[in-house]
């Protein structure tokens, strides 16, 4: 049998993270804080001032979708893949509101995996709506970069069904801006910043305030 795990030594931790233990946290830790959080107050600031109306039409496009009888499938690679998953589950079972029918494309392992394997990654998105989505859905895709493969041939196949196309992406927009240019992106919000993790904390807040811009157009 092999040897327990020893627990890991506390003085160890203490060198290792000294201002957990001393009653008082380094000035630089505490700058660093406060640059980020300014980071993302400025961020959000500057998205709502982008995009406030465009939300607001998104939103009043995917309410009058789902009254229609339309459901939300969205999907995203790494952690845009947990993102999509949190869209769909807040559209889905939200804490308020009307429960509205939403699938993300990255939750089913099987599904993704056989894609993957049998037709390549670069369709497990776009074949998963080739089988699922119908016009009047909608197909919500989210990238940092806005240069994912499976996510462009995703949002082309769901334009090609006549579904409502939405996306999320930083920086200059990538692949996903000339999307927009060629009209198979009806909504775009480009995330204006080079760091990943600013982009993601924004395009949060972009898509809760999408939901509840919808819940809010949909009525009691």
């Amino acid at each position: 049998m092999g040897r327990a795990e020893e627990a890991p030594s506390p003085e160890g931790i203490r060198r290792l993270y000294p201002f957990l233990h001393g009653g008082h946290v380094p000035v630089e830790v505490d700058g660093s804080t406060a640059v980020k959080v300014a980071e993302i107050v400025a961020l959000r600031e500057r998205v709502a001032e982008l995009y406030a109306d465009r939300l607001a039409e998104c939103a009043e496009a995917m309410a009058g979708a789902f009254a229609a009888g339309g459901r939300l499938f969205t999907f995203g690679n790494g952690g845009s893949s947990t993102d999509a998953q949190q869209v769909a589950t807040t559209f889905l079972n939200p804490w308020y509101g009307r429960p509205l029918p939403a699938l993300s494309l990255t939750s089913d392992v099987a599904v993704v995996t056989a894609l993957s394997n049998d037709a390549g990654f670069e369709v497990v998105f776009a074949r998963q709506l080739a089988a699922l989505g119908r016009a009047g859905d909608i197909a919500f895709g989210l990238s940092t970069s806005g240069g994912s493969g499976n996510l462009v041939q995703a949002l082309e196949e769901a334009s090609r069904r006549d579904m409502l196309t939405v996306g999320l992406a930083g920086h200059l927009g990538g692949r996903f801006a000339e999307l927009r240019e060629r009209g198979v992106l009806d909504f775009l919000f480009v995330i204006p910043s080079s760091s990943v993790h600013r982009i993601q904390e924004a395009q949060t807040t972009a898509y809760h305030v999408l939901w509840e811009l919808t819940q809010h157009a949909l009525g009691p």
